[in-house]
């Protein structure tokens, strides 16, 4: 694809900009679903960006800040490209792209072209995921060269989707044996003991969202001959008390549930070969009041302990549904504001 996109003359970061875009070939078809039923893609990129995009067939017009109409001429190349080459345009991908250009970072340099970043790329049997903004693709890069990891942050930015797929790849490499997915028994305003079976049948339903990332990367039949091997290996945390590790890699989520002495246990599991990662959010610490996270605990006595990695996500790294960052931003303010913390007893 040839895009042709004029040289606008030099504007002072967050001035007003215009600058013009021509999409090459001049396809009406594929021109119709990048702009979308009643140009509602453009409104959207309008919207999020705050700029103004006009269009007559291939010619578009782009105005506001700078750096936003560079962004947005970027984007429209892109899915340009993305079009051409046969993929389907929906509101959920265009959001995702505009989260792939980490708009809470308008002001610093583009380095990396959105199109065509494959920094971080995790392939497995079914799909490739892609890592999606700066701190997602440095939590990729820090669990393929380390042995403990955590990643903390709200619901929707991918801790736990990340480290499944980094455990996969980890697994079809051969680098690790098995894998061990893991979750305390602690969970919102609900109580274990009125489910039936026993502690790790009561545990299962809340393991669900590891099992789908299971099933979309490798398949619903090799996920459950694997875990009839016992290479994959779905447990809760008091299943692993007494236990020694060895080329496992293992994921401990919604840690922000564990006390000081689970997440001591669960670290102290770690074998040769091994790779762990840790990942909660603590805004969400359903312990009882008085008792601290394990999670919270851990960030303040591990923070500078050699081969262990934190990556700390914010609200503009959620790639859910535009909305789930307003919420998690109003939680967060309301709770600075009014709420006393949860989860941080004695020291």
């Amino acid at each position: 694809m040839d895009t042709e996109q004029s040289a606008p003359e030099v504007t002072p970061p967050g001035l007003a900009s215009h600058i013009t875009l021509s999409l090459e070939p001049n396809d009406a078809r594929h021109l119709a679903a990048l702009c979308g039923q009643l140009d509602s893609h453009l409104r959207q990129i309008e919207k999020r960006l705050d700029i103004t995009i006009q269009n007559r067939s291939n010619h578009f017009e782009l105005r506001g800040a700078h750096e936003r109409c560079q962004m947005a001429a970027s984007l429209l190349s892109s899915l340009y490209t993305d079009i051409e080459n046969g993929a389907q345009l929906s509101p959920e991908s265009i959001h995702l792209r505009l989260q792939e250009a980490d708009l809470e970072l308008l002001g610093e340099p583009q380095t990396e072209d959105i199109a065509t970043d494959t920094t971080g790329l995790i392939r497995t049997k079914r799909l490739s995921v892609r890592p999606r903004g700066q701190n997602q693709r440095q939590y990729v890069s820090a669990i393929s060269t380390h042995d403990i990891n955590f990643g903390i942050g709200p619901a929707g930015t991918g801790k736990t989707y990340l480290a499944v797929a980094c455990a996969v790849r980890a697994l079809l490499n051969e680098q690790v044996k098995r894998i061990l997915l893991v979750r305390p028994a602690v969970e919102a305003g609900e109580r274990l003991g009125f489910l039936p079976g026993d502690l790790s049948q009561k545990v299962d339903p809340y393991l669900r969202p590891l099992y789908d990332a299971l099933y979309e990367m490798l398949g619903f039949e090799t996920v459950n001959r694997y875990i009839e091997r016992h290479i994959i290996e779905v447990a809760p945390l008091a299943f692993m008390r007494g236990r020694t590790l060895n080329h496992a890699f293992i994921i401990l989520d919604e840690a922000q549930n564990t006390t000081r002495e689970q997440m001591k246990m669960f670290l102290t599991r770690i074998g040769f070969g091994s790779t762990a990662v840790v990942t909660g959010d603590t805004s969400q610490i359903d312990l009882p009041k008085g008792t601290q996270s394990g999670l919270t605990h851990a960030m303040t006595v591990l923070d500078e302990v050699a081969g262990i990695t934190f990556t700390e996500f914010g609200n503009k790294d959620v790639v859910r549904h535009p909305l789930v960052q307003r919420v998690v931003s109003a939680y967060d303010a309301f709770e600075q504001r009014n709420a006393s913390p949860r989860g941080e007893g004695p020291p």
